[in-house]
């Protein structure tokens, strides 16, 4: 399971990385994704930026840990504190923290669903959650929502994986030239016994 002191360690380290953004990527926009159709009909009790573990549960959530970490940025390329960011997604098994879903009765309690953070002093934001599990007719996905702290318009999003098979077999990623595509994916490397995933946001 990822800790949290090993987190944040982790997230010192990245941030000289992390800050650091090639000249062409300025003017850079996220594309904007359907919100579809399970983002919570009411926020959870627990709605922290921690999906690993639900208050009152005693197990922790199964599957792949997940960090998923980036930047925030505006069009000019610089970080945005503050910003809010949402994210919402599939348990292990694919299925959604909403009542439309038929197998929600089947639904791994021990995890969170949907979660919350803001963006630091440096515009970078940290979830731990897992790698999504497979939704019938989609690609593995993490649906993400951010907000710059000024209250300008919210960009929904979707965050993809790499070297998930049924990419190329998704009808709502396949819409996208290349180049957007390539915007939605995460970069993933391995950490402690899960994987992270780097997902900057470039807000207009």
């Amino acid at each position: 399971m990822l800790m949290r002191p090993a987190i944040q360690r982790r997230l010192v380290l990245l941030a000289p990385a992390l800050l650091a953004m090639p000249a062409g990527a300025q003017g850079l926009r996220t594309p904007a994704q359907m919100e579809g159709p399970y983002y919570p009909r009411a926020i959870p009790a627990d709605a922290d930026a921690d999906l690993l573990r639900v208050a009152g549960q005693p197990a922790a959530a199964r599957g792949i840990p997940l960090l998923l970490t980036g930047l925030v940025r505006g069009p000019d390329g610089a970080a945005l504190p503050g910003a809010r960011i949402e994210i919402w997604q599939a348990d292990a098994a694919g299925i959604y923290l909403h009542p439309r879903d038929p197998r929600l009765a089947e639904r791994d309690a021990g995890f969170q669903g949907y979660g919350r953070a803001v963006a630091d002093g440096d515009g970078r934001y940290a979830f731990r959650t897992i790698r999504p599990g497979l939704y019938p007719g989609r690609t593995p996905h993490i649906h993400l929502r951010a907000q710059p702290a000024a209250g300008d318009a919210a960009l929904t999003t979707q965050v993809y994986f790499p070297d998930a098979p049924q990419n190329e077999g998704d009808g709502l990623l396949r819409r996208l030239p290349p180049a957007a595509r390539q915007l939605l994916m995460a970069r993933l490397s391995p950490v402690d016994g899960g994987q992270r995933a780097e997902f900057d946001i470039f807000l207009a």
